[in-house]
């Protein structure tokens, strides 16, 4: 059976971004009172980088601009205003300063910085944060990953505002991801309110039946992925056929293909649901996940302006 990769990790990147400055990762400090710490009242983003495999002195940073944007717009849930121009500028500082000769994995948070202790979003501080981490595989990929179908459901948009990535919503998916492990699998699947196929514990969910691509469309209560946008438009560019729709819990069992993603997932094939194989034949993921990783490590012109290219003097 494959596992899930630890994300108990020897060391950070060395310096943080923390109250407008940068820092030696362990003196980025927050108060044990911090208002976000209590209330969940933050919201993330994720983003994947690696030093380019033809020239040591270039760090490559996959579809930055699209991870601002949607971080920019996250933030306006919590009332507060940073452009997604200033977003990208900081995180290029902070990449140059790091200089990672890894492939690594970003966090950029934007939270409720004051120490109040009222649930609220007006009159209390906001700040944004910046870490980074070494990353390889998030799961193990080279048998596929065994799933179970959650108890927990996925929220609904109308309790809170899964547009955004909102720290609060992780409730559910650790919940989720904490009960597959437990019963010997590595990873859940969530369905949302109407009994209807949702997504992975932190990751979109793909399906491949009679060579077409499936995926549960953006009112099934999903997070709108950066990587499943990237997907869905490699995909039509390569003549898979793409449908966005409601996905049935039966279907998983008897498609073709499974695959989850997401920026720490990449692609992710998926080995068995409950007690349902899957085939190891996965012409459709094998295909994507190739293309994807070149893409990533700027090997396709077509896709050159996914990559943001920083040089690194390291």
């Amino acid at each position: 059976m494959s596992h899930t990769v630890s994300q108990e990790v020897a060391a950070f990147l060395p310096y943080a971004y923390l109250r407008g400055k940068f820092l030696p990762f362990d003196e980025a400090q927050i108060s044990i009172a911090t208002h976000a710490l209590h209330y969940g009242t933050s919201v993330l983003g994720g983003i994947r980088g690696l030093r380019s495999p033809f020239n040591p002195q270039q760090v490559l940073l996959f579809r930055l601009d699209a991870h601002c944007r949607r971080l920019s717009n996250s933030a306006r849930y919590l009332g507060y205003s940073i452009t997604p121009e200033a977003l990208q500028s900081t995180l290029i500082e902070f990449v140059r300063r790091n200089q990672p000769d890894v492939p690594f994995y970003l966090r950029p948070l934007i939270y409720t910085s004051g120490l109040g202790v009222a649930p609220r979003l007006h009159q209390v501080e906001k700040d944004l944060l910046i870490y980074g981490l070494p990353m390889g595989d998030y799961l193990a990929t080279n048998e596929g990953v065994r799933c179970r179908i959650s108890s927990w459901f996925r929220q609904e948009d109308r309790s809170q505002p899964l547009r955004g990535k909102s720290s609060a919503a992780y409730i559910a998916s650790a919940l989720a991801k904490t009960e597959a492990h437990a019963s010997g699998f590595d990873e859940a699947i969530l369905m949302n309110s109407q009994g209807k196929v949702s997504e992975a514990s932190a990751m979109n969910l793909f399906l491949v039946r009679n060579s077409q691509l499936i995926t549960p469309s953006i009112d099934q209560d999903i997070l709108e992925g950066i990587t499943r946008d990237s997907i869905l438009t490699l995909a039509r560019d390569l003549g898979i056929p793409v449908i966005e729709r409601p996905v049935d819990k039966s279907e998983l069992f008897i498609a073709d293909e499974v695959f989850l993603c997401g920026t720490a997932a990449q692609i992710t094939p998926v080995a068995s649901i409950e007690n349902y194989l899957l085939s190891s034949d996965r012409p459709i993921t094998n295909k994507l996940y190739d293309y994807l990783q070149g893409i990533m490590q700027g090997q396709q012109p077509k896709y050159r302006h996914w990559i943001t290219e920083i040089i690194n003097n390291s």
